[in-house]
């Protein structure tokens, strides 16, 4: 099935999608500032003088007239852990099925989680996963095999299909995280970032747990453009309530984009400057937006990483 006709179908096979969403990826990437990365020639390493030339790759020498050795799994370049907040917020907005084009926050995080792995997977990195809500709901450490990434995406599967009533307390499991990892390692925290003010300092200090133990720290902060920056909603009466709370408030929307506007950018911008002071890499992304922001963000941190 084609990209497109995935679009506006259930999404039932997370492995093929993230494949196809990585192959128009790469596919890109040639147009792009990025033009001469090659994410499939990580299976290879230049050969230096004096190495066995026993993993030399002759048929790439016919080619290219260099030699390059095969690396193989045990050779892993990076490691990188994915972690999911899979709480209530997350399931905004409510839809009646995962698809390509409409999906809300949990969906968009899962099935850009999958296109990560599919890429760490190409470039011979391992991988873990973390998910949360209320509890610590799935861990899995690092590792490179293929085995381990089917594991992983039948977890991310689930996501697909689950509900969620709960609050969460984000830093209290990104500092179990933080005890649980224990090589460097990349880190990727897909949240909404809904916090009180005193969570967002208690937030912060997670993080930065995890930035002492030396692992580099990239935040994708998810949100829905339309409704949850713009406000655009329409202008009969709403009854908006609170997920995770069950406070709820009447009101018409045009009555208060305005003012509503420009107190949740500042609340973007005073999360982008937080992030920058503690040398966080804060990347906010339109759930509407597609996946090569992430992707992107990814290649950058891996530049930055190795």
């Amino acid at each position: 099935m084609e990209l497109s006709q995935l679009q506006t179908s259930e999404i039932k096979n997370l492995d093929l999608l993230a494949k196809q969403v990585v192959e128009g990826f790469i596919t890109g990437m040639h147009k792009s500032p990025f033009h001469g990365f090659s994410v499939e020639f990580s299976e290879h390493k230049l050969y230096n003088k004096g190495e066995s030339t026993r993993h030399i790759d002759w048929k790439l020498f016919a080619k290219t007239e260099k030699l390059y050795t095969k690396k193989y799994e045990e050779e892993t370049n990076l490691r990188c852990h994915i972690i999911i907040d899979n709480s209530a917020s997350m399931h905004f907005p409510i839809v009646k099925s995962q698809k390509l084009d409409s999906l809300n926050k949990i969906g968009f995080s899962t099935v850009a989680a999958a296109c990560l792995m599919e890429i760490l997977k190409r470039q011979r990195d391992a991988f873990g996963l973390s998910i949360y809500s209320d509890t610590y709901e799935y861990y899995a450490p690092e590792k490179g095999s293929e085995r381990h990434r089917k594991m992983l995406l039948h977890q991310l599967e689930q996501l697909l299909v689950s509900t969620s009533k709960t609050t969460t307390d984000t830093y209290k499991y990104l500092h179990e995280i933080a005890e649980k990892i224990h090589r460097r390692s990349l880190i990727f925290l897909f949240t909404d970032m809904f916090q009180t003010d005193h969570e967002s300092e208690a937030l912060f200090e997670a993080l930065r747990h995890l930035k002492y133990n030396k692992h580099e720290v990239v935040l994708f902060h998810t949100y829905d453009a339309e409704l949850e920056l713009n406000f655009n909603f329409d202008n009969s009466p709403k009854k908006l309530v609170d997920v995770e709370t069950g406070e709820s408030i009447d009101l018409y929307a045009e009555n208060i984009q305005s003012s509503y506007k420009i107190l949740i950018e500042n609340y973007f911008k005073a999360l982008k400057n937080k992030c920058l002071q503690y040398k966080i890499d804060y990347v906010a992304v339109d759930i509407k937006s597609g996946f090569n922001t992430v992707l992107t963000n990814y290649l950058i941190s891996r530049r930055k990483f190795l």
